[in-house]
């Protein structure tokens, strides 16, 4: 048995990872996102080398999940086309 030293949980070292999938892509609240989803953006966003702002409410349509950093592509109107972190958006 292995003891975690800070809550004391203890458990089987032949025991598998927890179901969580490691390559799947999670809002804020924690819900998985797939390609299509609808998101809202829960944070304002400063669009790096533009003085424009995504702003808290704004619905993002048709995501893209794509590998890397910022792992959500999607087209926002009156901007054009993003890369967005999952940890600012939440499935509408």
């Amino acid at each position: 048995m292995l003891v975690c030293p800070e809550c004391a949980h203890e458990w089987s070292a032949t025991d598998n990872a927890p179901d969580d999938d490691a390559g799947s892509v999670r809002d804020a609240n924690g819900n998985p996102l797939v390609d299509g989803d609808t998101v809202t953006v829960i944070k304002d966003l400063k669009v790096k080398g533009s003085s424009a702002v995504v702003k808290v409410g704004t619905r993002v349509k048709s995501i893209r999940l794509v590998e890397g950093d910022h792992d959500i592509d999607c087209r926002i109107d009156g901007i054009g086309a993003m890369k967005l972190k999952s940890q600012f958006v939440k499935k509408a």
